[in-house]
């Protein structure tokens, strides 16, 4: 049996926690930061976790990030 291969977009974009979880970061950050406020740039540095809806399709993306 080959080795799967691992989508290297999407191993740029999710990172995956000790418990599973996958992570994403929001967009909007490099474009017209200045006149964003200090509190709208701290919550985009963010990580926050991926829906349960695109899980399944990131497990494929990702094989062997996950338990």
């Amino acid at each position: 049996m080959p080795k799967m291969k691992t989508n290297k977009q999407a191993k740029r974009r999710f990172k995956i926690t000790g418990t599973g979880k996958i992570m994403r970061t929001k967009g909007g950050k490099s474009h017209f930061r200045r006149r964003k406020s200090t509190r709208v740039k701290q919550a985009l540095d963010k990580m926050f976790p991926v829906s349960p809806s695109d899980v399944k399709r990131l497990q494929r993306s990702l094989p062997y990030g996950l338990k």
